[in-house]
């Protein structure tokens, strides 16, 4: 059994944004304190924690005083680089473990894992060369989408091929850096599952949200999905089995297409995931404190569904209808702190209760 972290320990969290915000506040909640470590000033997450570092990710000084300031390190977002997971993990354990990092920070390696598994996924290739590109397309056909390998987000690192005219031009746009080819999936819809694996090897999923999509960015999430019972239950039992292939400690998103060949991965997101926001008005433990637990050693919630919800993300000038939203009692709202509403930004979001 794993000792539990005590009332007042410190939890470090590597990134400052809207995610760590949310993890900061559960974390308060259970009595823990956070240190927030994030290279860009004034980030939504210093706002509601105790410490802050401002530093690059490349300041090895900065990085040890933080780890040895923490009890547990956590994350969240994917992109950190090795060197920097190097720096703190000699001096404070780091959950999950960077192996569900090297995983999900390359496509390929994702893609390779999954299959591993016995787990579909979109037919794809190793793009590396032009070359590679048009012996891919010869595999995989059209149309499909070429996504560059690592640091792709919210439809970014990615140009979708129809035709081979559009071969040199995809490669050109994505940096002629390692890509893999995707073939485009039919699929009649995106759900996914959240689920959390405590150290001792517990498993909790959260009931499979359906998502949809504008302009590449999540706009919104649906409980309950509208999807049969066998596809629901195959969803949390895939989940299931990537958490535990990985030795995974905490909260990760899995992103999937229902088809009518069965479920297929798109991807997976080792930390809290945007669409498991709705999680927050339509559970008791939701979940960013269920990742807390987590890392900290406590038992999980039951992540049980209270309510049916709708999560809809607030983007840009969007948040400027808080004042209307405020007035529906039936909507939780949650903003980021944000200072400026750019075009594109994720501003904050509202769940509606819809029972």
């Amino acid at each position: 059994m794993v000792d539990p972290l005590k009332q007042g320990a410190v939890i470090g969290i590597l990134g400052g944004g809207q995610l760590g915000r949310m993890l900061a506040i559960a974390a308060s909640r259970m009595g823990f304190k956070t240190h927030i470590f994030e290279p860009e000033k004034n980030p939504p997450a210093s706002h509601v924690s105790d410490q802050l570092t401002t530093a690059s990710y490349e300041d090895n000084n900065a990085l040890s005083k933080f780890a040895k300031s923490v009890d547990v390190i956590t994350f969240e977002f994917e992109n950190i680089p090795a060197d920097a997971l190097n720096a703190v993990e000699a001096i404070c354990d780091v959950l999950p473990a960077r192996n569900a990092l090297a995983t999900s920070q390359d496509r390929l390696k994702e893609k390779e894992f999954l299959s591993e598994l016995n787990l579909k996924v979109a037919p794809y290739a190793n793009v590396e060369t032009e070359k590679d590109l048009i012996l891919a397309i010869k595999a995989v056909g059209f149309p499909s989408i070429l996504k560059t390998r690592r640091f792709g987000y919210d439809g970014k690192g990615q140009y979708k091929i129809n035709n081979a005219a559009e071969l040199s031009v995809a490669w050109s746009e994505l940096g002629k850096s390692p890509c893999v080819l995707e073939g485009l999936v039919n699929f009649t819809k995106e759900i996914s599952v959240i689920g959390a694996r405590s150290q001792n090897g517990e498993v909790v999923c959260y009931d499979p949200g359906e998502n949809l999509h504008r302009d590449g960015i999540l706009h919104t999430t649906s409980l309950p999905a509208n999807i049969t019972q066998s596809e629901n239950i195959d969803a949390v039992l895939l989940t299931g089995k990537i958490l535990n292939a990985l030795n995974y400690v905490g909260v990760m998103g899995v992103e999937l297409f229902v088809t009518k060949n069965g479920l297929l991965i798109n991807e997976i997101a080792p930390r809290v995931h945007n669409s498991g926001h709705w999680t927050q008005n339509g559970c008791v433990i939701d979940q960013f404190e269920q990742h807390i637990r987590a890392v900290s050693g406590w038992p999980l919630g039951d992540g049980k569904r209270h309510s049916d919800i709708l999560m809809t993300n607030l983007i840009g000038k969007e948040v400027l209808d808080v004042d209307k939203l405020s007035k529906d009692s039936n909507i939780g709202i949650h903003l980021y702190g944000k200072s400026e509403a750019k075009d594109g930004r994720k501003m904050g979001h509202i769940n509606k209760i819809k029972n």
